[in-house]
């Protein structure tokens, strides 16, 4: 069984100016043929009906910038090859100001049970600078409505080492995000992605960003004001109160399979990764044609999956468990990164605790150095095969 669902709407009313993810403007016709060449995909890939699945997550591009009747017609997509009624987990993800009474409504009536809102900071002149087309005013409102109609699964997206942004500014931020109470706030450093407007101005030395000292800070006082709060980290960058975990994420961070939908999506099954055509008109006349738009597809041998297991279980805060690691690739954990694994212990990065090989409060802000360490040769294989 796959037991998760990733489908990709790449559609928004505004362009933000250090998105790297496959979107495109808004445009209506464009958005009814692109949701009927995704129906062609997702009918080709799944044969049976209702199959059932843990997990459904839908994202962006912006899904709520889909009117009421593509957002319809989407759903119908999704209830004619998923048993939705038996998902654990059903989310969206939303810009603050998109969702108004009637989508919110429709959304319930689908089973949609989760709402990840696109925060990123919580200043109208820093929203303004990022590109953003909401306010603060919209999210307040947006929380208000989703409350009012039974919504309790709501997440916030925050940014943090903004243009400009201060430790101070960014603890702001924090503190009247968890003054709405909500169960799940996930926070990222910014990335100066290419082919976006930040990397731009970057080259031209026209953006500047906090210094590394005052990045590490930020995320520190991330850790610490979520903690205060009885809000749990349970991934570098993902924070939940008990039980409200992104079960969708954790199929990511748990190396488990997901089939990924749309322009641009990447998906993980048995053997392989693959990733879908970006460019729209091009995923909308291939998902058509014989509804595989497919551009590339990557082998996982075991090589692969042993180090995905390492990188991917390590950004938990659980890490990753000895005797799981043992039972699913047939070798200890220790055959293959012994010596890597006491360099980590030394270097204070990693911590070997109750069976489980977890990283530091300092190995999460060397996380990228950490994972280095678990790249394999093929002849690494060979010791324990």
């Amino acid at each position: 069984m796959i037991p998760s669902v990733y489908i990709h709407i790449p559609f928004c009313h505004h362009i933000c100016h250090y998105c790297d993810f496959t979107k495109f403007f808004y445009n209506e016709r464009m958005a009814d043929d692109y949701l009927a060449a995704l129906k062609n995909e997702i009918a080709t890939a799944v044969s049976d009906s209702k199959n059932r699945v843990k997990t459904i997550f839908i994202g962006g591009g912006t899904p709520s910038a889909l009117t009421v009747g593509q957002l319809r017609k989407l759903m119908e997509t999704i209830h004619s090859k998923f048993a939705v009624d038996t998902c654990e987990e059903f989310s969206m993800e939303a810009n603050p100001g998109d969702l108004t009474e009637e989508k919110i409504k429709l959304l319930q009536g689908y089973g949609v049970n989760r709402i990840s809102l696109g925060v990123q900071v919580l200043d109208n002149a820093m929203l303004k600078e990022l590109g953003r087309a909401h306010q603060v005013k919209d999210v307040y409102a947006t929380v208000n409505n989703l409350s009012k109609h039974g919504f309790s699964n709501i997440s916030i997206d925050m940014i943090y080492a903004l243009p400009k942004q201060t430790v101070s500014h960014f603890s702001d931020t924090l503190q009247e995000a968890i003054s709405f109470q909500l169960p799940h706030y996930s926070a990222y450093a910014l990335q100066i992605e290419p082919k976006t407007i930040f990397y731009n101005r970057f080259r031209k030395g026209q953006l500047h960003r906090p210094e590394q000292e005052e990045e590490v800070e930020m995320y520190r006082e991330l850790i610490k004001k979520m903690a205060a709060h009885g809000i749990s980290q349970y991934e570098i960058s993902n924070f939940a109160k008990p039980g409200f975990e992104s079960k969708h994420n954790l199929t990511y961070w748990n190396n488990d399979f997901y089939y990924g939908f749309g322009a641009g999506a990447s998906g993980y099954l048995p053997g392989e990764r693959t990733i879908n055509i970006k460019p729209l008109p091009a995923y909308i006349k291939q998902a058509n044609l014989d509804g595989r738009p497919v551009l590339k597809v990557d082998k996982i041998g075991k090589k692969e999956q042993v180090e995905e297991e390492m990188f991917l279980g390590l950004r938990k805060t659980a890490g990753i468990d000895i005797k799981l690691f043992a039972n699913k690739f047939g070798f200890s954990m220790f055959d293959l990164y012994k010596e890597e694994v006491a360099y980590l212990e030394n270097k204070g990065w990693v911590k070997l605790e109750d069976d489980f090989l977890r990283l530091t409060e300092e190995g999460k802000l060397f996380g990228n150095d950490v994972f280095e360490q678990f790249l394999l040769g093929m002849e690494d294989l060979e010791r324990v095969y």
